[in-house]
């Protein structure tokens, strides 16, 4: 059984999959700073000094919370949508590049299969003179 999984583990699909799931982990993490460190603080700025990660709704309407931090410090439950926001925009940016990676790839297989085939080579002196004899002596018979 030991020997079964290591020729499943190592075969290049298994081999590729984890490299693929490695590079979109870190793939990931990037796109995440780029939405919480990049895109985020304009579009706050422009909204009037908004920090999204701090949106929040108290669920109990009792007290009032400062922040996101200070409200979970104390238990409340709360409804944290500014964080969900960042999400989207994290999920639409990795959508978006794989998009525009997967239509890449597909107008780099169309161009190659619209590649018109390669002309067959011209014959040889030899060969156009056994042409030529080949039906000179079908034309005897």
């Amino acid at each position: 059984m030991l020997k079964e999984f290591k020729e499943f583990a190592m075969r290049g699909n298994v081999m590729d999959m984890a490299v693929g799931i490695i590079i979109g982990a870190a793939f990931g993490k990037i796109v995440t700073s780029l939405v919480n460190d990049v895109v985020m603080p304009p579009i706050g700025l422009l909204m009037g000094n908004v920090d999204f990660s701090n949106l929040f709704v108290n669920l109990t309407m009792a007290q009032t919370y400062p922040s996101v931090a200070a409200a979970e410090a104390a238990g409340a439950p709360i409804i944290k949508y500014g964080l969900f926001i960042n999400t989207v925009l994290d999920f639409a940016i990795v959508a978006f590049v794989i998009f525009l990676l997967i239509r890449t790839l597909n107008k780099l297989k169309k161009k190659q299969e619209a590649a018109p085939p390669a002309a067959p080579p011209a014959p040889s002196a030899q060969e156009k003179l056994l042409t030529e004899i080949r039906d000179l002596l079908k034309a005897q018979r």
